[in-house]
Parts: C-alpha cells; sequence; structure tokens
C-alpha cells in the first residue's frame, strides 16, 4: 500500500511517461504541486525523486501499468481519484503537444480510478479551458 501522496504522483508521473518523454515541463508541474498544494501539506518534497523512480519501476514490471493503476486506486478515496484525474490532465497539458499516448493513457486512468463519465468530461473541458493557449483563440 501506498500514501494517497504516493498515489497522486504516481498518477502524474504515469501520464507524464506515457510517450516514454518525461519533460521539464511535466517535472515542474509536478514539483509545483507538490510544494504548493495542500493535499501534499506534510509531504517532504525532497522525496519527488524517490517516489518518482519507484513508480518508474512499477511500470517496468510485468503488467505495471495494471499492477500500479490498482495500488493508486486502492490508496485513494473517491473523491481523491478525482483530484488524481485533474493532474493526470494538468500533466499532460503543461506540455505544448499532447502525444495519443498520454490521450490513451487518460482514459485508462478514468476508467480503472472509477471516474464517471460526466465528472471525467467536466475536467477535461475545465482543463481546456484553464490551459488555453494564444494560438487556440
Amino acid at each position: 500500500m501506498i500514501s494517497h501522496q504516493d498515489a497522486l504522483i504516481y498518477t502524474m508521473v504515469m501520464v507524464s511517461a506515457a510517450d516514454n518523454d518525461i519533460t521539464d515541463a511535466e517535472l515542474s508541474a509536478m514539483a509545483r504541486r507538490v510544494r504548493y498544494l495542500p493535499v501534499f501539506a506534510g509531504f517532504d518534497s525532497e522525496r519527488l525523486t524517490d517516489v518518482t523512480r519507484d513508480c518508474a519501476a512499477r511500470l517496468g514490471e510485468e503488467d505495471g501499468l495494471d499492477k500500479t493503476l490498482i495500488l493508486i486506486r486502492d490508496a485513494l478515496s473517491k473523491k481523491m481519484r478525482e483530484t488524481a484525474y485533474v493532474f493526470a490532465c494538468e500533466i499532460v497539458l503543461s506540455d505544448v503537444e499532447i502525444s495519443q499516448e498520454e490521450l490513451r493513457i487518460l482514459e485508462l486512468i478514468r476508467h480503472r480510478l472509477d471516474i464517471d463519465r460526466l465528472v471525467g468530461a467536466a475536467i477535461e473541458r475545465a482543463m481546456a479551458a484553464r490551459y488555453l493557449r494564444p494560438g487556440d483563440i
């Protein structure tokens, strides 16, 4: 079992690693959330690198993706699963490019964490509005 804070970090790492390229923008976005959001109160931000490595190692194991999603789901309450999905969407949007792999992982996360379809759509729409770029106007 992992902590709810580790589970949130695992979710961000999972979506970031989906395209086999964890970018500086994604790492920076993860670090900001861990440093400043209330849900990470009491979390030692120096542990971020270790938790990230642990998640990457788990993902590299046989059936790593499925096992890690189960670990995340079991560590989070229903409300916290929605928070994890928000974080996953934000990490995907922290890059200029959104890959098909990242979109597939988001869909998988939404299903495996039992995020209601309407709630998921609302989160996705809110994130799209929040991360609107000047070229998208």
